[in-house]
């Protein structure tokens, strides 16, 4: 299944072990014979590290690309310059979704994102410039990192013009390439949307950020790149997740993106609807 007609193929189902069919009878003989000469905890250690090496070995090759689509050469991707990001972040959101984002050999494509506009109060420039937030307030085209719950390293694009404080926050991407990278800085060794990049703190630990990157030119060459790609054909769209804490207004505002039929979506996906 594809993005988008000319752009990335999503990553393939691995195929399920040969054990898959045994029937219940059959998995606790094999179980009770591989317990004989040792404990139940050992055991168990035993066979979780078996079904991990058993997943490496059939992970994709990290030196190729996740796509067989010959028309987008990854590498020499047009960087986009800041005046593309210099514009109403409720504009550049939807702008957004299909474009790359680049760093080392981890190439994203964006799939999910939100707009938070200066006068949101869900925004973090609601707080003024401070020592956390004044990338946001930067020029269009920085990235503005923030830490969210002590955990999760936030990817926002800084939208609009210095001075003005409005971002787009990048929820969801698809891999493109470099996925043992991915699964390296994720810690897990999977392909499933839902588990590697379907959410923002995901996207921010595939791509190795932390808080130093906050005001990061992603136009120039070198470091976390933003990158041009196709448009997507649909995108649905839906009210921002987890700003409870906002005026209702602004909770209840269409004011997150995504591409429609993408399995790259975090949740909830219930709440996206065509415009």
């Amino acid at each position: 299944m594809l993005l988008y007609p000319t752009t990335v193929q999503l990553l393939p189902s691995h195929r399920r072990r040969s054990c898959a069919s045994m029937t219940r009878p059959q998995r606790s003989k094999r179980r009770i014979k591989s317990n004989s000469d040792e404990n139940p905890s050992q055991s168990k250690v035993n066979f979780r590290a078996s079904k991990a090496k058993f997943k490496l070995k059939t992970q994709l090759s990290p030196e190729l690309p996740i796509s067989n689509n010959s028309q987008i050469n990854y590498q020499n991707l047009a960087i986009l310059g800041p005046d593309f990001c210099s514009i109403d972040a409720l504009d550049l959101a939807p702008l957004l979704l299909g474009k790359f984002l680049r760093r080392d050999d981890v190439i994203l494509q964006i799939t999910e994102v939100e707009a938070y506009r200066s006068n949101d109060s869900a925004c973090h420039g609601r707080f003024g410039v401070t020592a956390r937030t004044a990338p946001v307030f930067g020029p269009g085209g920085h990235a503005y990192v923030y830490l969210c719950y002590g955990l999760h390293m936030m990817l926002n694009i800084v939208a609009d013009k210095e001075g003005v404080g409005a971002a787009v926050l990048i929820r969801s991407c698809a891999p493109v390439s470099g996925l043992t990278t991915i699964q390296q800085r994720r810690g897990q060794i999977t392909d499933k949307p839902v588990v590697l990049l379907a959410g923002p703190g995901k996207v921010g630990q595939a791509l190795g950020l932390s808080t130093e990157w906050s005001n990061h030119p992603l136009y120039v060459p070198g470091g976390l790149e933003l990158l041009d790609g196709p448009k997507p054909e649909k995108i649905v769209v839906g009210p921002r997740v987890g700003i409870n804490y906002a005026l209702p207004e602004h909770v209840n505002a269409l004011w997150r993106f995504a591409v429609a039929g993408s399995p790259w979506i975090s949740a909830p996906k219930n709440s996206l609807r065509l415009p």
